[in-house]
């Protein structure tokens, strides 16, 4: 155990220094959240705070941080991917590396990328607005929301990113998530939606997401959809756990 907590520590290591050199994963984690950002808050705020009755920003910040976080999983799978073909998982193969090193550490790797980018956006819309009600509680609480939606949303991109149509089928996952946007409870209200849409956005893992992080920072209630977030990621890493290690082993042996 304790040599596969190193080892693993070394794989994200590795992975969070290559990580700034890939454009890719630059663009999808830091470049394209604070765009949407800046995006949202420049041309929709005015509207969406007189159709919500909140300033929107509070909505804003959590949608741009998970949807930042979910798609910054795209550009590492797309780096996983790239590996897979370049030959450079097999070579780790053949080492004396525990064989759970790799994937685990890439989970925490994508876990601590997914903090920088939503301290990122979360500093951001504090220059924009954003104020925490609850104290720093709620700061820390808003920040830590989306590092426990990843790991299951991660597993399910590793599980596609180690196949021979790993590229394409990431960018597809990544066309979904933008789509993804404008069906939450971080863009509009709920009830703004279609009656037969709103328990689908309501109940889909962003919006969960998103309004743990809101009521972190308004001082709402919390554990409720903390807990469906929690249930997202655990069901996620179940579903896709077992297809990420074979797909994983496959890919390093072949």
């Amino acid at each position: 155990m304790r040599t596969l907590v190193d080892q693993s520590l070394v794989e994200a290591g590795r992975l969070m220094r290559r990580w700034p050199r890939e454009q890719e994963v630059i663009t999808s984690t830091l470049v394209l959240p604070v765009l949407l950002l800046l995006m949202y808050q420049l041309v929709l705020n005015r509207a969406l705070t007189a159709s919500s009755g909140t300033d929107a920003i509070y909505g804003f910040v959590p949608m741009i941080a998970v949807t930042g976080a979910m798609y910054g999983a795209m550009g590492t799978g797309l780096s996983l991917h790239a590996e897979v073909e370049s030959g450079l998982l097999r070579r780790f193969w053949v080492l004396p590396v525990h064989r759970g090193a790799g994937l685990i550490g890439r989970l925490i790797a994508e876990c601590g990328r997914t903090l920088v980018a939503t301290a990122l956006v979360v500093v951001l819309g504090v220059a924009l607005g954003l104020r925490f009600h609850a104290g720093w509680l709620g700061l820390l609480g808003a920040l830590l929301v989306p590092v426990v939606l990843i790991p299951g949303f991660a597993t399910m991109v590793i599980t596609v990113g180690v196949g021979k149509a790993g590229a394409k089928v990431v960018q597809l996952f990544a066309a979904v998530t933008l789509l993804g946007m404008f069906f939450n409870s971080g863009f509009v209200p709920v009830d703004n939606y279609p009656g037969w849409l709103q328990p689908i956005v309501r109940a889909q893992p962003m919006s969960c997401a998103i309004e743990t992080m809101r009521n972190f920072t308004l001082g709402g209630p919390v554990l409720l959809p903390f807990l469906q977030t929690l249930a997202w990621s655990a069901a996620l890493a179940v579903a896709f756990g077992t297809l990420a290690i074979r797909g994983y082993r496959r890919a390093a042996q072949g």
